[in-house]
């Protein structure tokens, strides 16, 4: 048995190093062929893998909102606008009352910033009662249209736990952000580009008026976001141009030829110089 315990905990590290490597808009299909591979491992990868977000539309007012698994009760999925679910779900978990009146302004807050930063696409907050305190969680979505021969998708999940302690709370921030790109130009040709990030922060904050959970929460997903999204830059933007660059030479073959004959005439002569 612990021979066993031990061949499953392996399996499902390299099924899940696995998943970080592969596109994420293909999560659904690999997640798919991994669980028919090894069916064992079902519950611990559908908990593990975080999947690109869904949208939905409250029947209710039209609006849209994002589904995962922290507003979804059975198969129905709670709107954050009415706090209703689809299809209807009589006893389905609600926050208390007043954990929903800071819900709604939440969503209001993140809207706003969906808005600034985004310039489009959906968002969504969720939150539910703790013993000592609340957690939540923050996801927007950003996809690209598809306009100038582009498109692509933005997915970031951002789960809070707040302890309330007095006058201060701890926050423990867990953020993942899924991209992809993809472009079809003459020039370029077909590229298709993407992946994931994970990322974790805790830090203490005083509670008031003048600086509320949400303005604390903000805070910390505005800051978070701004991190991942620069490191996404550095590690998939950056390190590909590295590598076309050394792969493809901007200037024809004759330049470059004529550059290389050039620095070994520079040298020659360095080298005629220093011997004599």
């Amino acid at each position: 048995p612990e021979t066993a315990e031990n061949m499953s905990e392996q399996q499902l590290d390299a099924a899940l190093d696995l998943m970080r490597r592969l596109p994420p808009q293909q999560i659904k299909e690999n997640l798919e062929g991994l669980i028919d591979l090894v069916p064992s491992l079902c519950e611990e990868l559908l908990s593990s893998v975080d999947q690109p977000l869904k949208v939905a539309k409250d029947p209710s007012n039209g609006k849209e909102y994002l589904l995962c698994d922290y507003n979804r009760d059975g198969d129905s999925y709670r709107s954050p606008w009415s706090n209703k679910y689809d299809p209807a779900l009589p006893d389905g978990a609600l926050p208390s009352a007043k954990l929903r009146e800071t819900e709604v302004m939440a969503n209001d807050a993140f809207d706003t910033y969906r808005e600034m930063y985004f310039e489009g696409g959906v968002s969504s907050v969720y939150l539910w009662d703790l013993d000592d305190g609340f957690a939540g969680v923050v996801l927007i979505k950003k996809m690209g249209d598809g306009s100038k021969k582009m498109k692509g998708c933005w997915d970031s999940i951002h789960v809070v736990e707040v302890q309330d302690r007095g006058r201060n709370a701890h926050y423990k921030l867990t953020s993942t952000v899924m991209l992809w790109m993809q472009t079809n130009k003459p020039q370029s040709g077909n590229m298709n580009l993407g992946g994931s990030m994970c990322r974790q922060a805790e830090q203490d904050f005083p509670v008031s008026d003048a600086t509320p959970h949400i303005a604390n929460i903000g805070h910390m997903v505005e800051d978070m976001e701004l991190k991942m999204r620069s490191a996404l830059q550095d590690i998939y933007f950056g390190k590909t141009k590295d590598i076309v660059n050394d792969l493809r030479s901007v200037a024809s073959l004759g330049e470059a030829r004529k550059q290389r004959e050039l620095q070994r005439g520079i040298a020659a002569a360095l080298k005629g110089r220093n011997a004599s």
